[in-house]
């Protein structure tokens, strides 16, 4: 084997060195990086269900919301009977009250209850109000999107029951 070889293959061993050096270091970089995603889940899903019920309860609650038009439209649909200011300011503190709960450790669990319903209830437009919520099929208006989109805070409130639910089974582990 000439020397040309040689200095070949150990410039070679130069590069897997290398690639096996840079393989290992995006290995412990992705493991911190899950690690921290793991530790950030739950207060992250927790604070963006916080600020979107409180937010948005706030602004129905001084009529600022541009979802009031959307309710109102639903609420004459299917409760015509209810009038619009009293339901707007229920569904207000309602939505805050939400939002207040889940930021109260240990009350998570009345904040899902209260998740329940509401979820339903703002799912009503897309199949009572097609003419605001779909421009065709399975195509949504603004308005059919801002509905939708809500499947993250389910997929949130989940994520999070399954925290409190695991919390309250290790700790009644411990306790014996």
């Amino acid at each position: 084997m000439g020397f040309a070889r040689i200095g070949a293959l150990a410039h070679a061993g130069q590069h897997v060195a290398a690639v096996r050096q840079f393989l290992t270091d995006a290995a412990e970089l992705d493991e911190l990086i899950a690690d921290s995603c793991r530790k950030l889940r739950d207060p992250l899903a927790r604070t963006a269900i916080v600020v979107v019920y409180v937010w948005f309860g706030a602004l129905k609650f001084f009529d600022a919301s541009p979802a009031n038009p959307l309710v109102r439209s639903l609420l004459n649909r299917t409760l015509p009977f209810v009038g619009f200011e009293q339901f707007i300011v229920f569904l207000a503190i309602y939505e805050i009250a939400i939002g207040v709960l889940f930021a109260i450790p240990h009350f998570e669990r009345y904040a899902l209850l209260l998740i329940i319903p509401h979820l339903a209830m703002t799912t009503g437009p897309l199949f009572f109000l097609p003419e605001i919520a779909w421009r065709s099929f399975l195509v949504p208006t603004l308005e059919g999107q801002y509905i939708i989109k809500n499947v993250l805070i389910v997929a949130a409130a989940a994520g999070v029951a399954a925290q409190v639910h695991a919390r309250r089974a290790a700790s009644e582990r411990a306790r014996g």
